[in-house]
């Protein structure tokens, strides 16, 4: 007997020491059935979105989250928690901007505005100018300097309804937001009114990152969001009087750079611990609303990752980080700082996934990687079908994780429907209340499921 015992042994220990496919769909279950069910994700939202709020870089709110952060993952009972030191912009908004519409003298109505990130201010008592509608910077140059001198111009090419990808619409606008105000002041414009990066018609005017290039600062002029109901309004009465005037008033300021944090946690890999795999999105936000979609979702689906892991005790074969990152709106500060200090280190980051799309339902990952990998990723698509994650495509990744690619690694970026995404976007409505628990918990579970199959499976 005991001859035989030994070898049925030997197998035995063989087949239970190496992980099967077979356990796939099990080890899938168990993650989602413990994120949807006793999630920390949500609480974790709700914490960072009521008791902290918007998280500007530069911000006291954004120290106040630094320190939350570093707190709640020192709690879980990771390997290592750490701060990484980086130097952040410090732009502040100031009392809340006004305009309105001059119709005739006397006679105004007003419109919903907000100053863009980055803008100087008007003139203490405000700005009034004749304002010109434009679609394109083409349209400026068209006009020229003569027609533009002296005049506001307003910025009116509004995202593509007809694109699907709600993405592909904002990247076909953003530009006017951007680089408008370089753009109009170098035709002498005073000032520069963009409409919304919105796929719908609301009274929330939409902030985001503006630049002036290589302006000198004595020629940098206010830049300002208009609301799309505000926009449409505006241009309607443009048709009938071009000689139409705006007033608008805002008084934001630059201030030096000051020091920040990216937040890191690791679980530490058992097999191979130098390979990194890194989870993570930006703990900064705009002031105007609580930042809950953008990016409060992506930093505690994050954390949630390395939650599950522990709460399941699944054992990493490689390090696992989650890396909250500093200044994603208007620098990009952390995300450079940390692939940074990463190459200095000669760290191998094999993978890394970013959650900057909004908590909303899961739809799949797109990636950028190398067609090998890429095509051993998409065989994993048959685990992934049972939970309606359909979509694995080649494309972006994410704006944190991109200063980590190589030729070699993989990217990738969570991809939750995104045809609502845009109606909160660095508006004063992306507020806690407009992200649905569920929708939450199950995009952390599909990241936890993704990074589970590169950390067992690895990607050759």
């Amino acid at each position: 007997m005991k001859y035989i015992f030994f070898p049925l042994l030997l197998l035995s220990s063989l087949v239970f020491s190496q992980e099967s496919p077979d356990t796939i769909p099990l080890e899938f279950r168990r993650i989602y059935t413990e994120a949807l069910t006793n999630g920390k994700a949500y609480p974790w939202l709700s914490h960072l979105s009521n008791q902290i709020g918007g998280r500007l870089s530069g911000s006291l709110n954004a120290e106040r989250a630094v320190n939350w952060a570093k707190e709640v993952l020192e709690e879980e009972d990771l390997d290592s928690v750490w701060l990484e030191p980086v130097m952040v912009p410090k732009w502040v908004r100031g009392t809340f901007e006004y305009a309105h519409i001059e119709s005739s003298p006397g006679n105004t109505i007003p419109v919903p505005i907000c100053a863009l990130g980055g803008s100087v201010a008007t003139p203490a008592a405000g700005l009034q100018a004749q304002i010109i509608e434009v679609t394109s910077f083409e349209d400026l140059k068209k006009i020229g300097k003569e027609g533009v001198e002296g005049k506001i111009v307003f910025y009116n090419r509004p995202m593509q309804a007809e694109l699907i990808s709600t993405f592909d619409a904002y990247s076909g606008c953003v530009d006017q937001r951007y680089s408008g105000a370089e753009e109009a002041a170098s035709y002498g414009a005073v000032g520069v009114i963009v409409r919304s990066m919105n796929l719908r018609l609301d009274d929330y005017p939409h902030t985001g990152s503006m630049s002036y290039g290589k302006l000198p600062t004595r020629k940098r002029i206010p830049a300002a969001a208009i609301s799309t109901n505000g926009a449409e309004l505006l241009s309607s009465m443009l048709k009938l009087n071009p000689k139409l005037e705006l007033y608008f008033k805002q008084n934001c300021s630059n201030y030096p750079d000051v020091k920040s944090y990216n937040v890191i946690g690791e679980l530490r890999g058992t097999e191979t611990p130098d390979e990194f795999i890194v989870v993570g999105g930006h703990l900064d936000s705009w002031d105007l609303g609580d930042g809950a979609h953008d990016d409060g979702a992506g930093v505690v689906q994050s954390m949630e990752v390395l939650r599950l892991y522990k709460r399941l005790n699944i054992q990493p074969k490689k390090s696992i980080r989650v890396v909250l990152f500093m200044n994603e709106e208007n620098g990009l500060r952390g995300g450079n700082a940390y692939a940074e200090g990463a190459q200095k280190r000669g760290e191998k980051h094999i993978f890394a996934l970013e959650s900057d799309a909004g908590g909303f339902t899961p739809r799949g990952f797109s990636f950028q990687a190398p067609d090998k990998a890429f095509q051993k990723i998409v065989s994993w698509e048959p685990y992934f079908k049972p939970y309606l994650i359909h979509y694995f495509e080649q494309g972006g990744s994410g704006a944190d994780v991109r200063p980590l690619k190589t030729k070699d690694n993989v990217l990738a970026g969570l991809r939750p429907d995104s045809q609502r995404y845009f109606d909160y976007h660095h508006a004063a409505n992306d507020t806690f209340d407009a992200v649905n628990a569920r929708e939450l918990a199950l995009g952390a579970a599909t990241m936890t499921a993704l990074v589970y199959m590169v950390d067992q499976y690895g990607l050759d």
